[in-house]
Order: structure tokens, then C-alpha cells, then sequence
């Protein structure tokens, strides 16, 4: 009975009559979604033509059980009935399926033990149909899925529901390499795409794509999970939830992965997909030990993983530019995927695919927005030696720590340039656009990078031996481009990294607040630490 009035009171004094809302569909001539709300209006005048050929036997019983028992939650025993509703009982059942329809699919399990009554409305389809939609983003693949003989209860209540909890982006435990899986209702599919940055070093080309995983509902009675992983088409796969924000993936069929040549084909396979390219076309020795060094420590894991959360970050006013994920060039490691957050006066960009020197997970730069930096002239530029008078003055300076924190070096902007505002970047009263060229000896993977950039700042990136021997934070220049691109010149490897904005949709990732999105950086270093 506390359950029920729980319930009741949570509902009541919930939406507008049905002819109210006809009226202001009708008034504002609101056309857009006519289809679907007729579709709606058959579906639920059947309801109510079922429920008043039909009175709810259990209402019946409990209206006499007198004032002091259900007949609280039910109305009056009079025969006649109130003039006005006293119970949600007492309501047509076509406001009832529009109240139903409005509450989270979470709370509909519980609303279906009130009575028989609630029970058969939450069987109109038009609640589910809503749900999915509101909830999941689906609206023209339901139609698809109705013609086929499948219910949107059952597509909810089946799938949706139970696998919501893996919908988002996650970071893969591949050791040092990581890795960006998006989960997401794609069609009848929830499907987990591994994302891969372009071939090195087409830095602005789009994301790649490969389907880990599959849960569907071609069977009625149960989702089905299957692996995606090898050349062999889906096969029996496995979900398990470890624990809150982690899950683990598991092949039934690993034999699907195997190929008819052996070792040396799954070799050149993966060779084209993650490079574009044959190991002979790789002339650089080192960078063929990285990649075969790669290939050997991620295909044993077989497509056997688990993941942990991760969150886009959440973006201000303030922030420099719109925050976010970037593919960027990391010499002979090939193109690797960042995230760039802001915090007060400092950027930062973490990595979420990592290498055996600087591991994914861990704060690859560090920007101080504090200390603008001015470029020379062009020909000045050009010499690597200028470049580093200024940078290192800045770099002297914030380890001594003297003239204070804010004070502008040698070479830097003064107040009146403080770092700009706005998502975009930069706004009317700040600095044109300057010329920017690389120094002569730094080397870049990518010889097509911006001539002109909006401003530039000190910072530091972290460098490491192999197996993140000896990490150390270094100074460098940080520049940025646009509201896409930035830059990093590193000085001691003098090496320029250019970064490019994911431009690709990703649904259920933003970060519910910034101190779970700072949580969660903390956490990510500690899992490669």
C-alpha cells in the first residue's frame, strides 16, 4: 500500500487532459509529427475502448474496501462516482497512457504492481514507443522494427534497458596502447565501434571505424551478443558488468579470428588496417619494431577485454577553445588519439591511445594560459635557436618561480592579452592572426600544417624511455591554429605534433560534472602508471 501511494502522489497532477492538448496541437497548427501522433491516438483509443468495455476488477474490489482501506487510492464507493477524479484510478485511461508515457522506463517495473489496471495500460505501445525514442534516440527504426513483428516493449525491456548501463565511450585495457570504443544504439543494434585514427600522418582525414561487438534482438525472447572481431563474419560472444563504470567483453568462437595463412597474414591484414601500408613500404627500422612489437602484444588479448568509462569534458564559457577529443602525430608511434580539457589557467591533453614510451591514460601536455608567448618575425622563426632563448626563459622562470606566478617572460604578451573567452577562441578585441613556421631542423610527420596561427603559450610534454623509464616533463611551444587545430613544438626532441578535432557524434559521453571528469583523469593515469 506505501508503494502504491508512493506512486500515486508522485503522478498526480501529472499533464493535461487529451482534448487540451488536441485543441493546442490544433491552434498551433503543429504538423511535423502528424503520422506518428495518429499513429499514437489509434493505438490508444483501442486502449481505452478495451478498458471501459472492461472495468478494472481490482479497482472494483478495493473501492469497498471502505474510507480506511485502498478505497483511499481508488475514489469513493459511491456508485455515481465523484464529480472530479479523487485517485488516479478514477481517470480515463487515455490521460493515464499519456502520464505513463512521460515517466522514465525505469519507473514503469514498479508502476505495474499497483494494479491490473495500470498493468494493462502498460501495455500500449505508445508508452514504450516514447520511451525509446526519448530515451534512446529512436524513432524511424522503430517503424522498421514494428514491420517486422517486433514490440517496442519488448525491444525496451529486452535490450535498450538491460545493456543501457554499457552505452558511451571506454577505454580499453590493451597495457600502454588503450584505446576509444563508442557504444551506441545504432538501427535495431546496440554496437561497440572501436575508433582508430586515420593512417599516419593524414592527421585531418576522419576516424576509422571497426565493430568490436553486437547485441540485437532477432530472437524475441532474449538479446544475443555477438563478436565482430576477425574476418569471419559474428559469431557467440559474451557481456559481463565487472563492476559500476567497467565491463568486460568475451569471444566463445576465437577460432573465427584465425585466418587460413597463419600468423604472417594476420599480420599483413592488420598491417593495411592500422597503417594503410606493407612493412616493406616502412623503411624507418625502429618504427617496424614498434609495429610489430604492437601487432604481438594487442592480438593476444583477442577481443577478451575490459573497459572502463571515460567522459568528454564539460566546457566553459572561459575555456581557450572547445574542449574535447583530437587525433594528433607522435613521430614514429603514427597518429594517437588525446583528450584536451581545461582547468582554470592550465590546458591539458591526455592520452587515450598510448605507445610503450608515454602510455595511453597519461597527461602528455601541460599549458600554462597564463604565459602567452610572441612570436618574432618569420625569418627570427626560422632559427630553432630564437625559439629556445624564449621558451626556456619561460620554462627558467616557472621552475624558479620568481616574479610571481602571472608575470609575463621575456618574449610574452602582456596583460592586456590575457588568454581569450569563449568556446571558439578568439573574439573581436584579440590579436589577428600572426604568421607561424616551423623552426629549421624541427621535424614534422606532416608537412601540411597551418601558416598562421591565433596565439601561442608555453607549456611542457611529457617524454619517457621504453616502458616509461624515466618520465620527464620538458618545455615546449603550444600553438594554436583554430577552433579545430593546435600544435606542439617539443624542444628537447625537436619534433611538432599536429593535432585535429574528432568531429564525429558522441552520444552518451559528456561528464555529469567536472569533479567526475577530474576523478576520472586520475584515475585513467593510475591504470598505466
Amino acid at each position: 500500500m506505501l508503494l502504491q501511494m508512493a506512486v500515486c502522489a508522485r503522478l498526480c497532477g501529472v499533464g493535461q487532459s487529451r482534448r487540451c492538448r488536441r485543441r493546442q496541437r490544433h491552434s498551433q497548427d503543429q504538423n511535423s509529427d502528424s503520422e506518428v501522433d495518429m499513429d499514437e491516438e489509434e493505438e490508444e483509443e483501442r486502449v481505452v475502448g478495451k478498458m471501459k468495455d472492461e472495468p478494472s476488477s481490482s479497482c472494483q474490489n478495493r473501492r469497498g474496501a471502505g474510507p480506511s482501506g485502498a478505497g483511499g487510492l481508488c475514489g469513493s464507493a459511491d456508485s455515481a462516482g465523484p464529480p472530479h477524479p479523487q485517485s488516479l484510478l478514477d481517470l480515463p485511461p487515455e490521460l493515464l497512457v499519456q502520464i505513463f508515457s512521460s515517466l522514465p522506463g525505469t519507473a514503469l517495473p514498479n508502476l505495474a504492481l499497483v494494479c491490473k489496471k495500470f498493468r494493462q495500460i502498460l501495455n500500449t505501445e505508445t508508452i514504450w514507443r516514447r520511451r525509446c525514442t526519448e530515451e534512446f534516440g529512436m524513432r524511424d527504426d522503430l517503424r522498421k522494427m514494428e514491420t517486422v513483428g517486433m514490440s517496442s516493449r519488448d525491444l525496451y525491456v529486452k535490450l535498450l534497458h538491460p545493456y543501457r548501463h554499457i552505452l558511451g565511450l571506454w577505454q580499453p585495457d590493451i597495457g600502454p596502447y588503450g584505446g576509444l570504443l563508442n557504444v551506441v544504439v545504432d538501427g535495431l543494434f546496440i554496437i561497440g565501434w572501436m575508433y582508430l585514427p586515420p593512417h599516419d600522418p593524414r592527421v585531418e582525414d576522419p576516424m576509422r571505424r571497426r565493430p568490436l561487438f553486437r547485441i540485437h534482438m532477432w530472437e524475441k525472447n532474449k538479446a544475443t551478443v555477438e563478436c565482430m572481431y576477425g574476418h569471419k563474419g559474428p559469431h557467440k560472444g559474451d557481456i559481463q558488468t565487472v563492476k559500476k563504470d567497467e565491463f568486460s567483453t568475451k569471444c566463445n568462437q576465437t577460432d573465427h579470428h584465425r585466418m587460413p595463412g597463419g600468423r604472417q597474414e594476420e599480420f599483413r591484414t592488420w598491417l593495411e588496417e592500422e597503417w594503410g601500408r606493407t612493412l616493406e613500404d616502412i623503411f624507418h627500422e625502429h618504427m617496424q619494431e614498434l609495429i610489430l612489437m604492437k601487432f604481438i602484444y594487442t592480438s593476444q588479448y583477442d577481443n577478451c577485454l575490459t573497459y572502463r568509462r571515460i567522459y568528454l569534458p564539460p566546457c566553459l564559457p572561459s575555456d581557450l577553445l572547445q574542449p574535447g577529443l583530437f587525433k594528433g602525430t607522435y613521430g614514429s608511434h603514427g597518429l594517437e588519439i588525446i583528450m584536451l580539457s581545461f582547468h582554470g589557467s592550465k590546458a591539458k591533453a591526455t592520452k587515450l591511445t598510448g605507445d610503450p614510451n608515454v602510455p595511453a591514460g597519461q597527461l602528455t601536455l601541460e599549458v600554462d594560459l597564463n604565459r602567452p608567448v610572441r612570436l618574432p618575425d618569420l625569418e627570427t622563426q626560422r632559427s630553432m635557436e630564437e625559439l629556445s632563448r624564449l621558451v626556456r626563459g619561460v620554462h627558467e622562470e616557472t621552475q624558479s618561480g620568481s616574479e610571481g606566478q602571472d608575470a609575463p617572460a621575456e618574449g610574452a604578451e602582456g596583460s592586456d592579452s590575457a588568454p581569450p573567452t569563449g568556446a571558439e577562441g578568439v573574439e573581436p578585441g584579440e590579436p589577428e592572426p600572426q604568421p607561424f613556421v616551423l623552426p629549421l631542423g624541427v621535424m614534422a610527420r606532416n608537412e601540411v600544417y597551418p601558416r598562421t596561427c591565433k596565439m601561442c603559450f608555453y607549456g611542457t610534454g611529457l617524454i619517457a624511455g621504453h616502458g616509461f623509464t624515466s618520465p620527464e616533463r620538458t618545455p615546449g611551444l603550444f600553438a594554436l591554429f583554430d577552433g579545430d587545430r593546435f600544435g606542439f613544438i617539443w624542444l628537447e626532441l625537436k619534433s611538432f605534433s599536429l593535432y585535429s578535432r574528432l568531429s564525429d557524434q558522441l552520444p552518451h559521453a559528456q561528464a555529469p560534472s567536472m569533479q567526475r571528469f577530474e576523478a576520472m583523469l586520475r584515475n585513467m593515469q593510475s591504470w598505466t602508471s
